[in-house]
C-alpha cells in the first residue's frame, strides 16, 4: 500500500480541532488565532460550521495543528477515524 506523507492525510478535520482544544483550550486557541467562533460561545460544531465554509481560517487551523505537532513530539497526532475500524467491525 502506499502511505502518505501528508500528515494531515486521514485526519478529520473534527479531529484536529478536538485534538487543539484538548492541548491548547479554547482561550490560547482564540489568542493564537484570532476567529469569532473560538471567543464567543466557542464549540467544536459551530468551529467546524465556520472553518468548512472559510479556506482562509481553516488553513490557520491546520498550520497551527502542524507546528504543535513539530513543537513538541508528546502531543499525539489527532486520532484518525479508521485506526481502530477492524476492531469495531469484529465487534458487531
Amino acid at each position: 500500500m502506499h502511505a502518505s506523507k501528508d500528515p494531515l492525510h486521514g485526519v478529520t478535520l473534527e479531529a484536529l480541532v478536538t485534538a487543539l482544544v484538548n492541548r491548547y483550550g479554547w482561550e490560547e486557541l482564540a489568542r493564537r488565532i484570532n476567529i469569532n467562533c473560538f471567543k464567543t460561545d466557542p464549540s467544536v460544531k459551530s468551529s467546524l460550521k465556520f472553518l468548512r465554509r472559510t479556506p482562509w481560517a481553516r488553513k490557520e487551523v491546520e498550520a497551527l495543528y502542524l507546528d504543535s505537532l513539530n513543537e513538541q513530539d508528546d502531543m499525539p497526532p489527532a486520532e484518525s477515524p479508521w485506526s481502530n475500524w477492524r476492531s469495531k467491525k469484529g465487534d458487531q
